[in-house]
């Protein structure tokens, strides 16, 4: 059988082996619950993800009892709709400001408040003639969603100068950071950026899939949005009787309900370790935008700096193309990205997208960009 060529990073990374072994080791030698038991096993895995969120921490400039684990980005960033708008200070007449950038998991949850009438208002974030967000129009709003690399276009936005304009606009503002391209090639520092939120998922740094990451910055400021065993401290009084009253744990316990993804938490700080030694090569993607720019029947839509390469070809489907491209092996991405808007603004239905990791070689991208060149033919 022929070696896959994969192309679909931006999608979620190949696993190197320090993960795959780290994980098979854990679940072989040293698997336990965390927070449940006093054993000697038991206490090591809470040493394990311990010690995985303080590795989170530091790869983002955070403190630990601000890192929450969570089953992935999507799950963080409805996660937090849920919590703001259970919080006792939130109000239906609020604003929230979105963009055309944003995956669907970004803007949806939101999208939902409107429709069922329990947020005011949707406004949007003025891009340039680069598709950037536009910092000196930013709208004065109670809740900013920013995507900081957009899964299309492949640009690193500038986060701290957007959240800086936002809370010239309104000092109070919520803002809230969809890093899960961001994360794969540039660095994080969540306290120069002064975010209050920020997510990104484990498996698109080569970390498993089901775990990911919420940032939350005054974690202990808000109540929960999940609950069950391991954030209760103790729990008084008598739900009949209608004295029946919670202490909670403070956090990160108190956002972590129930058993946490322990196999990928195991893996999540080799990934990390990796992905630092060894980002992707991006000079693979300005030789494929070189490449395929000379050929007339494909439109590139991202620009060559960008971390990803994503075109189409007059007069052939993307789907189409994808799957001539997979018979030959070549794994890409193809249609809306999960990202309709940015597609509905250039009136696009749908685009292939090329995106490397660390794995990938200069030959194995000669070789997709010569099965391009057949396709297209």
């Amino acid at each position: 059988m022929n070696k896959i060529i994969y192309l679909d990073a931006a999608a979620s990374a190949l696993k190197p082996e320090s993960v795959i072994n780290t994980e098979m080791k854990f679940l072989r030698d040293s698997y336990a619950n965390s927070g449940r038991g006093v054993c000697a096993r038991a206490s090591a895995v809470d040493d394990m993800v311990a010690r995985s969120r303080s590795r989170v921490a530091d790869f983002i400039n955070a403190n630990p009892n601000q890192v929450i684990f969570t089953n992935g980005a999507t799950d963080g960033l409805n996660r937090i709709v849920n919590i703001l708008s259970r919080q006792p200070w939130y109000s239906s007449s609020s604003v929230f400001t979105v963009s055309d950038l944003d995956h669907h998991s970004a803007r949806m949850p939101w999208e939902e408040l409107l429709h069922l009438g329990k947020i005011h208002k949707m406004q949007e974030c003025e891009l340039d003639e680069n598709l950037d967000i536009k910092i000196d129009a930013i709208p004065k709003t109670d809740f900013l969603i920013i995507t900081a690399m957009s899964n299309v276009l492949g640009r690193a936005q500038d986060v701290e100068k957007i959240i800086t304009a936002a809370r010239a606009k309104n000092p109070n503002v919520i803002t809230i950071v969809d890093a899960s391209q961001y994360v794969v090639h540039e660095k994080i520092d969540v306290k120069k950026w002064d975010c209050d939120f920020l997510v990104f998922s484990g498996h698109k740094i080569g970390a498993d899939t089901g775990v990911g990451i919420l940032y939350i910055r005054d974690s202990d400021k808000y109540f929960p949005d999940k609950f069950g065993g391991g954030m209760v401290s103790k729990i008084v009084g008598n739900i009949n009787e209608n004295n029946s009253k919670w202490y909670l744990h403070h956090s990160p316990e108190k956002w972590e309900a129930g058993t946490l993804p322990l196999t990928q938490i195991a893996g999540l700080h080799v990934a990390i370790d990796e992905l630092e030694k060894n980002r992707p090569d991006l000079n693979l993607i300005k030789y494929a935008y070189d490449e395929l720019s000379k050929i007339e029947k494909i439109k590139i839509i991202s620009s060559r700096d960008s971390t990803m390469l994503t075109f189409i070809v007059d007069g052939m489907h993307p789907l189409d193309v994808g799957a001539m491209m997979g018979a030959h092996d070549i794994c890409v991405r193809v249609g809306n990205m999960c990202a309709s808007w940015i597609h509905q603004r250039l009136n696009l239905g749908g685009t292939i997208r090329i995106s490397v990791g660390a794995w990938n070689t200069m030959d194995e991208i000669k070789q997709a960009i010569d099965v391009i060149k057949k396709i297209v033919k």
